[in-house]
């Protein structure tokens, strides 16, 4: 299968997954605006989805993924399915042993996650009740990672990116139940969500594990053993703890801060919902569907397949990205109007979470290249490179967020998580050059100029469009306010299309052409 053909099946998987987020955070936006409980919630969904990005998609799939391949590559399927069932079992065993810590010191854990929760002693509460609730939620998601890094080291990429839409369909039940029911804003609409939480992960496991078992890939669960591929597992999965998870780090750090204003955790929330879509798409997409294949080259020595997969990687990561940054940034205000305001959410709000949505489309690309080009010492079995480069970030986020904080407050956040993310992608580009590892080639040089041009053209019409549109973002029509934002965003894209077409960045009747092609094979 083409690396363009799996770009677009990961894609459109996790589109599917991030739109339904965005029905999700609508529906959450109505039923909890950025009060207390939405402050507690968010803090308690963050708490697992944290240690899962860290341990699992960030440290242990960076890890893992090269060396299944790798196995697969060299072995074969039996050896790499039980190097799986080792790390299966491993990983099982560390997951259920951080549970029991974790759910013992929720209370200590709290003060560390949102210490300033502690002047409001219902909300410091509330989180810590709602944390317990929806932490197992690690787990079942870690397993689901571990799972999904087999299934797309075979080439299969379908049930692993549809999996995750599971538990945006669960949540949105739960919150059209609150909403109908008139629970909003209370603490049991909250417990509610957390226990949702939960049976979304158990359907998300099962999706992946019945793929596995269809495809002879069941991984056994047994005793956990410290063998000679565990231990080369952990040793690399340690300093990809911080190079994998370092967005996940910056945003607890955020939060940390963040939780000094009231409000600002819920408003920051809804903020980084709203570009971790591209991110979501366009960033996850090429992680996983990028370390596969470029370990398998990196293994066979085919350095010309290496520079090419990461120059193609990086053209598309860059053609979709650019234009989504500059359009959130320049429509920040009327997609959070037509989004989110409604209900317990007020113009207040929007115009808060708009400023902070701007602070972070300034790193959108950078956060995107992170994951183009990280994979690039994944596949060499590199974590520790990444690790210093993400340490380096982190420092920058925090000293930026605490100079910023008391000027800006969660704005001031979100522009210093934007420079952490920027320093990060610089320094990790600026590595691989001097190894020789990514060279961009001739077709990379004419096209990234041009694609730039292209979506500040685009950003430019979209700014006038909303500019024109401005009384019907005003209005209290929520139909009104979708279709100008409808309208808008078409125009956007089909500008953009023009102008890569006209530049000949990109021919999309070639690429029509090819997936057609390929799709009858």
């Amino acid at each position: 299968m083409s690396l363009l053909k799996n770009f677009v099946t990961v894609g459109g998987s996790t589109t599917s997954s991030r739109l339904l987020g965005f029905v999700r955070d609508m529906f959450m936006a109505a039923a909890l605006g950025t009060g207390p409980v939405a402050d507690a919630f968010m803090v308690a969904f963050r708490f697992p989805n944290l240690f899962r990005r860290l341990f699992a998609e960030g440290a242990f799939s960076s890890a893992f993924i090269p060396l299944f391949a790798g196995k697969l590559e060299a072995e074969g399927r039996d050896a790499a399915k039980e190097f799986g069932s080792e790390a299966l079992s491993a990983l099982f065993a560390f997951l259920i042993v951080l549970t029991v810590i974790a759910l013992i010191a929720m209370v200590p854990l709290m003060y560390v996650m949102a210490p300033g929760f502690v002047a409001e002693p219902s909300k410091f509460d509330l989180a810590v009740l709602l944390t317990r609730i929806s932490f197992p939620y690690l787990t079942l998601i870690s397993l689901l990672a571990l799972y999904s890094g087999v299934l797309n080291a075979e080439g299969r990429f379908m049930a692993a990116a549809m999996a995750p839409g599971l538990l945006n369909v669960v949540l949105v039940a739960a919150l059209a139940y609150i909403l109908f029911y008139k629970l909003e804003n209370t603490a049991e609409a909250g417990i509610l969500l957390s226990w949702a939480t939960l049976i979304g992960g158990v359907l998300q496991l099962a999706v992946v594990v019945v793929d596995a078992w269809r495809t002879g890939m069941l991984l056994k669960l047994r005793w956990p053993r410290l063998t000679a591929g565990v231990r080369r597992l952990t040793t690399l999965a340690v300093p990809g703890l911080v190079a994998g998870g370092v967005t996940q780090i910056n945003i607890v750090i955020g939060t940390m801060i963040a939780s000094f204003a009231p409000g600002a955790i819920a408003i920051l929330g809804y903020a980084d919902r709203l570009y971790q879509l591209p991110l979501g798409i366009v960033g996850a997409t090429i992680a996983v569907v990028m370390l596969p294949d470029l370990s398998r080259h990196v293994r066979s020595g085919r350095t010309d397949l290496v520079h090419h997969t990461q120059n193609r990687s990086l053209e598309f990561a860059m053609t979709l990205t650019l234009p989504a940054a500059i359009a959130l940034f320049v429509l920040a205000k009327p997609i959070v109007q037509v989004l989110f305001q409604r209900g317990e959410f007020g113009l207040d709000d929007t115009i808060a979470t708009a400023h902070t949505l701007m602070g972070y489309a300034v790193g959108l690309p950078a956060f995107v290249l992170i994951k183009v080009l990280s994979p690039g010492f994944f596949a060499r079995e590199d974590t520790k490179t990444p690790m210093w480069f993400a340490a380096i970030g982190v420092a920058v986020n925090i000293i930026g967020s605490l100079a910023l904080f008391p000027s800006l407050t969660y704005v001031g956040i979100a522009i210093a998580t934007s420079i952490s993310g920027w320093v990060n992608a610089a320094l990790l580009a600026w590595a691989l050059h001097r190894r020789g590892h990514f060279q961009f080639d001739d077709k990379v040089k004419r096209n990234m100029p041009m694609v730039l041009v292209a979506a500040m053209a685009m950003g430019l019409s979209v700014f006038l469009a909303a500019w024109w549109a401005e009384p019907y973002f005003a209005d209290q029509r929520i139909l009104f306010r979708a279709v100008a934002m409808g309208t808008i965003c078409g125009i956007g894209l089909v500008l953009f299309a023009l102008f890569c077409q006209l530049t000949g960045v990109v021919h999309f009747g070639a690429i029509v052409g090819k997936l057609r092609n390929r799709g009858r094979r």
